[in-house]
């Protein structure tokens, strides 16, 4: 097994010469090791089954099941698909998810840890996902916004974002979002912590799932403290030049693993869709889930 940086990027690591029937416990440490610290594996010629997928995730972690059904494999409910990609003229999973910045899970109380993405479908053009590293965003923070998000917590929720679901049409939206705020009520996490791994201080937000940041005595604070952040971070450009900013793109046969702590992303999609499809295992691990507030 061969693990080597990714030439011309500035984040992630090639992993080559894996097989996942064989690999010891040796092998899985070390990778996983290295999603923590380089924050994002590339691992090449990798066909498996959704079978054995999930039983690779059990691996690096305890697999957990989405929410929501409609996103689960058919066999599989703990792998997440996003496809565009009619089975035997049905719909299987969800098509174009994750189009706003996120980290998984980060609306509720105990978020992913890694998150593990098996292309099935891979378009000709315009493949790829957006990735922010939050812990080299907070570093990049001014001196005056570190001291603004110093002892807070943020709250995050899933209302923003919800897609609705086919048994969804004609309820009243207002009693839509009265089921999401009960299903999965806003978590509340600190805005900085400390990486249980690696001890690097992350911000701990998203566009997408972040509603409002609150004070050490629960008041929201409401001078721009978020927007500021979300700007700061990169989340607010739409031509996707921020130095913040990395496209990982991936090929057919690969096997991809972030570490879902410290980054956040966003998939690239365009107007014209060709035909895509994912597959998808999100891991908690051993540590604490977000470590100590900074």
């Amino acid at each position: 097994m061969l693990i080597t940086p990714q030439s011309g990027k500035t984040m992630g690591v090639v992993v080559e010469g894996f097989d996942a029937e064989s690999a010891t416990d040796d092998d899985i440490a070390k990778i996983k090791w290295t999603v923590y610290q380089e924050k994002i594996v590339l691992v090449r010629n990798q066909d498996l089954t959704p079978s054995e997928f999930l039983s690779l995730g059990r691996r690096f972690g305890e697999p957990v099941s989405y929410y929501e059904p409609m996103y689960h494999h058919p066999e599989h409910k703990e792998i997440f698909v996003s496809s565009n990609v009619p089975k035997d003229g049905q719909q299987v999973g969800v098509p174009r998810t994750g189009k706003f910045w996120h980290a998984d899970y980060q609306f509720m109380p105990e978020p992913f840890a890694i998150t593990l993405i098996h292309p099935q479908v891979v378009p000709t053009q315009n493949r790829g996902t957006y990735f922010i590293n939050m812990s080299k965003a907070y570093q990049q923070l001014s001196d005056e916004l570190k001291v603004r998000v110093k002892g807070t917590t943020s709250r995050h929720g899933a209302s923003r974002y919800f897609k609705i679901r086919p048994s969804d049409v004609y309820r009243p939206i207002g009693e839509l979002v009265a089921e999401v705020r009960t299903h999965t009520p806003p978590a509340a996490h600190p805005t900085v912590f400390i990486h249980p791994v690696t001890g690097e201080p992350t911000l701990y937000l998203s566009e997408g799932f972040t509603e409002s940041i609150h004070d050490a005595e629960g008041n929201p604070i409401e001078d721009g403290l978020l927007q500021d952040l979300f700007e700061a971070t990169g989340q607010l450009d739409t031509t996707f030049t921020h130095d913040n900013i990395h496209l990982q793109t991936f090929e057919r046969g690969d096997l991809l693993l972030w570490d879902n702590r410290t980054l956040i992303h966003r998939a690239l999609h365009t107007t014209k869709p060709e035909p895509v499809a994912s597959h998808r295992v999100t891991v908690l691990d051993e540590h604490d889930r977000l470590g100590k507030e900074a």
